[in-house]
């Protein structure tokens, strides 16, 4: 067994002791990447809980699913060489092994299951604790993502449909072997009117917001980008400065041992340090992220706390304008990883906590 299944083979255990627990069951697929280092249990690409679960005991972890998905998940996933017994239901009845495997038990899960305690909310919080093998992996998808949003928004042209956009967009993720499961996009007015703007037929006069949730291994990234043809108006400028400053300090306070409430109430000052007070309140800040786009939301009042290891996706939006990038936490700084070479930036110099940010701007098209 590897290191990083040995990591997590102790946190399913702990979790067992913590509720005295018989055996734990994984049914999402988010749940599912994370405990077996990537393996996708997924066919449809939008569902919560895959064709596959997962039961794991004091001695034993068992794999339950039909016979479509077993030999995939054997032979080129290698999850029984990772350690898991096959246990397989033909897929008229798909629940079959499943249903005898925790029959009688006295069960935690991620999911709603007959009696099952749902511990949903710790198992979270486990998946956001990245091992340096799953940052690793994070940093290379930060990259990918990055070059798509880069390669993508540089081909955007005036006259495109947003659904033209989200489709390059789509595909210069789907090039890279991440799967692109947020491919949103607004232009011109839209940008102003909706914070999660699901592409349309509209075309784009002179102004684009791009937004990439990717996946791979089972670990998920996000990236925001504004593309502008044209000088930028001043109103919009200030919008997307303002934004960046928000940005900036979420970024900057998102460190060891900071509660995501103080985080929070950073970012909310920092909105109405730059004249738009009310912003945050139409859309959500950000969170963890990992597993899930976000694994947990930094809200007023959050009890959770920043430590090493862990990945933020912070998205600060103004009417006009959003900011959004991976970051990872390490022990004596933040590294953004969907930076894009060559990209404008603006460097904002955060004096409390003695470091500068780059926060992206619009790219600018003549």
């Amino acid at each position: 067994m590897n290191t990083e299944f040995l990591i997590k083979r102790k946190k399913f255990l702990e979790l067992l002791d913590k509720h005295g627990a018989q055996a734990l069951l994984l049914r999402r697929v988010s749940s599912f990447a994370w405990a077996t280092c990537g393996a996708p249990s997924y066919v449809n690409t939008a569902i919560t809980e895959g064709a596959a679960s997962l039961l794991v005991t004091r001695d034993r972890c068992f794999l339950a699913t039909n016979n479509i998905e077993a030999p995939r998940l054997e032979q080129e996933c290698g999850l029984a060489e990772q350690g898991w017994e096959f246990r397989i239901s033909h897929w008229t009845s798909p629940m079959d092994e499943l249903n005898k495997l925790t029959a009688g038990l006295n069960l935690i899960s991620d999911v709603p299951f007959g009696s099952a305690k749902d511990v949903s909310a710790e198992i979270s919080r486990l998946r956001a604790g990245l091992t340096p093998a799953e940052g690793k992996r994070l940093r290379q998808l930060g990259r990918l993502c990055a070059q798509a949003m880069d390669a993508s928004a540089r081909a955007v042209r005036p006259q495109m449909t947003e659904y033209e956009i989200a489709a390059l967009l789509g595909g210069e993720a789907q090039q890279r072997g991440v799967q692109p499961i947020v491919n949103l996009i607004a232009t011109d007015e839209r940008i102003y009117r909706f914070r999660h703007p699901l592409p349309t037929e509209k075309k784009l006069e002179k102004y684009a917001l791009l937004v990439l949730t990717g996946r791979r291994w089972g670990l998920v990234c996000s990236i925001s980008r504004l593309v502008h043809f044209g000088p930028i108006p001043a109103d919009v400028q200030k919008r997307i400065d303002a934004t960046a400053r928000v940005n900036a300090m979420l970024i900057a306070h998102t460190r060891p041992g900071r509660s995501l409430d103080d985080v929070f109430q950073l970012g909310l000052h920092e909105y109405a340090a730059t004249g738009f007070p009310d912003e945050w309140r139409f859309h959500h800040q950000g969170g963890a992220i990992g597993y899930e786009p976000r694994e947990f939301l930094g809200l007023p009042g959050s009890a959770d706390v920043v430590s090493v290891g862990q990945a933020y996706a912070w998205n600060p939006t103004i009417a006009g304008a959003k900011m959004e990038d991976t970051i990872l936490v390490g022990e004596k700084s933040n590294e953004i990883l969907t930076a894009i070479p060559h990209w404008p930036v603006i460097s904002i110099i955060i004096a409390e906590q003695d470091v500068e940010i780059s926060c992206p701007m619009a790219l600018e098209i003549n």
